[in-house]
């Protein structure tokens, strides 16, 4: 399965845990992943995310064609040293305007091929949205 959507990781230990950013076409995707990516956040995919199950575990990875290339909207396609692939264990809805973000959100998921995984909203250009993302994938299966 191929998706729109960008996917980035943070590493704990040895292990990576990648978050999927969903968003229409222009909805600041690519914007939440580079500045993620100045706190210490790394690239999987931008843009496009082929996803697949193995081991009970969803994973995803750039296509091809798009590995270690990012679009940043003023300065074109770019590349950039991009993981191979990660296990998605999060993703996060990017919403149009920080209205759209629920204060306390239900505890939504995202149905994925080896099942669900968390999702949550966030406005992308929230100066604190990288620092919500890290907040997220540290404290994931702790109930908040």
């Amino acid at each position: 399965m191929i998706l729109h959507a960008g996917l980035i990781a943070l590493r704990f230990g040895r292990d990576w845990r990648g978050v999927l950013i969903e968003g229409a076409s222009g909805s600041g995707k690519s914007d939440l992943a580079l500045r993620a990516m100045q706190e210490g956040f790394r690239i999987v995919a931008d843009d496009r995310v082929l996803v697949w199950a193995s081991g009970g575990r969803t994973f995803g990875r750039a296509p091809d064609a798009l590995h270690g290339l990012m679009e940043t909207r003023g300065a074109g396609v770019l590349p950039v040293g991009a993981l191979p692939f990660c296990p998605i264990l999060l993703a996060v809805r990017c919403e149009p305007s920080p209205d759209a973000v629920e204060r306390m959100p239900d505890g939504g998921t995202l149905d994925l091929p080896a099942g669900p995984v968390p999702i949550r909203s966030l406005w992308p250009f929230d100066r604190a949205a990288p620092a919500k993302l890290r907040r997220l994938i540290e404290h994931l299966g702790h109930g908040h």
